[in-house]
């Protein structure tokens, strides 16, 4: 079978164009023992792909150039060579940016389409998911009666963030996002008691009017202006957990960063950045917690959804544009 993939060809300089890239034609190929060839359904694109396109030293390997991308995909089985793994079994795993994937079995996980949509093992039950989960339960170690504050807050790791920290008693939940439609949504169907764009003014400024009595929270996806601001609104002990920051990934220069972070001293406050892999314990009461609370409603999470394989790159550029309202999926 003709298989289509994508394939990184120079490292991009800034924005990524889509010069760096290629849509390449090969031949799928037969699994090996414990092996399995599967036909992905649907492809996470996700920000942290950015950093994976340069060289530099990271906490992940770089993408190679002339080969392969890779990211979450969920797809079925169309041949096995693995005991435990049958024809038509649904499975989650890494083999995204193309439309076949010969895996190791041992890096598949089965998902079951019966229980939940295939999409939602890539965002709200997925890795995505774990993210919110982790960074805000035990990174920012949240508790009952905290001010939360989210940037990046319309987007699939914010939104959840924001309505776990409600169903877990927050005082107040505040966010940012890049337009007014996105800012409705927090407050209108996610639950948020306040939020803002971002792009309508100072940031510190603005965070302060929606939270006149500081943040006990920080949950920060964008960094820059926000995350000094954050640090401008620190309630005494407050934490900030450094999820990610793509307001600087496309930088070609290095970031200034806060410049007041001796605030830290006064309230005795802490940053602390994580790596949803460093927190793969909590996978089970995760999706024991949060698939309850989205099979009864109680959490809501938004897909934007682009057909078609030849379309993954834009799909990619566009949720680093914001141009996404929750997870950005490319449906095969």
């Amino acid at each position: 079978m003709i298989n289509r993939e994508w394939h990184l060809l120079s490292r991009p300089v800034g924005w990524p164009k889509p010069e760096d890239f290629a849509l390449v034609e090969t031949e799928t190929r037969a699994p090996a023992e414990g092996q399995v060839l599967v036909r992905n359904k649907y492809l996470s694109v996700d920000p942290y792909m950015r950093g994976r396109m340069s060289a530099r030293k990271s906490y992940t390997a770089p993408f190679e150039l002339g080969k392969v991308m890779q990211g979450g995909a969920v797809g079925e089985i169309v041949e096995s060579n693995a005991e435990g793994f049958a024809v038509g079994d649904h499975v989650l795993h890494f083999g995204g940016w193309r439309e076949y994937a010969t895996i190791d079995a041992k890096g598949a996980v089965k998902v079951a389409p019966d229980l939940a949509p295939l999409s939602t093992y890539l965002g709200v039950l997925g890795m995505t998911g774990l993210t919110a989960y982790a960074g805000l339960l035990r990174t920012a170690s949240f508790k009952e009666g905290d001010s939360v504050f989210v940037s990046g807050a319309a987007g699939a790791v914010g939104s959840q963030v924001g309505q776990i920290a409600k169903l877990k008693g927050a005082s107040r939940v505040i966010g940012s996002a890049g337009s007014d439609e996105k800012v409705k949504l927090l407050v209108e169907e996610y639950g948020f008691d306040a939020a803002f764009n971002y792009k309508n003014g100072p940031v510190g400024q603005q965070l302060r009017e929606a939270a006149p009595d500081g943040v006990d929270v920080y949950f920060d996806n964008v960094g820059g202006e926000h995350l000094e601001a954050a640090i401008g609104s620190l309630n005494e002990r407050g934490r900030i957990a450094i999820c990610g920051m793509i307001s600087v990934y496309n930088n070609t220069e290095p970031a200034p960063g806060p410049q007041n972070l001796s605030r830290l001293i006064q309230t005795r406050g802490r940053i602390e950045g994580f790596l949803v892999g460093d927190h793969y314990d909590l996978q089970p009461q995760f999706v024991q917690e949060v698939g309850g609370w989205v099979a009864s409603g109680e959490l809501k999470y938004r897909e934007t959804v682009v057909e078609g394989i030849e379309n993954n790159l834009e799909a990619f550029l566009g949720q680093l544009r914001g141009e996404n309202t929750g997870k950005m999926i490319v449906k095969l």
